[in-house]
């Protein structure tokens, strides 16, 4: 299942859309509890790539250094950057970082997949971690929102990030009967710790997928990410 466009979606539309992410959502804190757990105590340059409002931050430890790039920002600040990443390179000046992220991001990235995995393993320092998500087109109630520009099947996904980093992890973000993370407390109590694939049910009920990677032959960092649950 492959369907790459090239139509992309511009700040104005995003400085609206981004509005919806504001408030902190389950996948945001489940991924900074991992990234709060990854870090530990160490200091820790961070960069939240598609980061909209910036919610992300919200939620981080203090030794954790935030810096965020969108298309389009609504608070000026020095760790913001406003850009267009979809038709320039990702970078934040010459900076490299322990840890990426880019959730919600490659649904939307078009033709250019490849090329902003090149970009992101050449800012990543070499123990660094890079953390992906991309959402489940396999479920069996798939919602497409209209933005989408680059659906593909999980597996398609997981093959072209293998061919720029070492996968060390990957799981569902959250399971749910419809496409969408979960809403009722104990729901979000019981996936909150999960990341663990369930044969057969995560292939059809998982929302989203989670990939935790190391630059290629980075033993080191591979260590640093046995410390994350599951």
């Amino acid at each position: 299942m492959q369907d790459v466009k090239t139509e992309y979606r511009d700040r104005d539309f995003w400085i609206k859309e981004n509005l919806n992410y504001a408030k902190v959502h389950f996948r945001l804190e489940k991924l900074a509890r991992m990234i709060n757990t990854l870090a530990g105590d160490k200091e820790q340059d961070l960069l939240d790539i598609g980061c909209g409002p910036a919610s992300l931050r919200q939620v981080l430890q203090a030794n954790i250094h935030y810096h965020g790039i969108d298309i389009a920002i609504h608070d000026p600040a020095p760790d913001l950057v406003q850009a267009d990443f979809v038709e320039s390179p990702i970078a934040f000046g010459n900076k490299r970082f322990d840890i990426i992220v880019a959730q919600g991001v490659f649904e939307y990235v078009g033709s250019v997949q490849a090329q902003k995995f090149s970009e992101i393993q050449g800012i990543l320092k070499d123990e660094g971690t890079f953390i992906a998500s991309y959402v489940n087109f396999n479920h069996r109630d798939v919602r497409i929102f209209p933005a989408y520009n680059n659906i593909q099947s999980v597996d398609e996904f997981q093959r072209a990030l293998a061919s720029w980093f070492d996968i060390i992890r990957c799981f569902p973000t959250s399971h749910h009967w419809h496409h969408h993370e979960p809403t009722r407390r104990y729901m979000k109590r019981l996936q909150m710790n999960m990341t663990a694939m369930i044969p057969v049910v995560s292939r059809t009920l998982a929302v989203e997928y989670c990939f935790v990677c190391s630059l290629p032959g980075s033993k080191r960092a591979a260590r640093r990410q046995e410390r994350l649950p599951g």
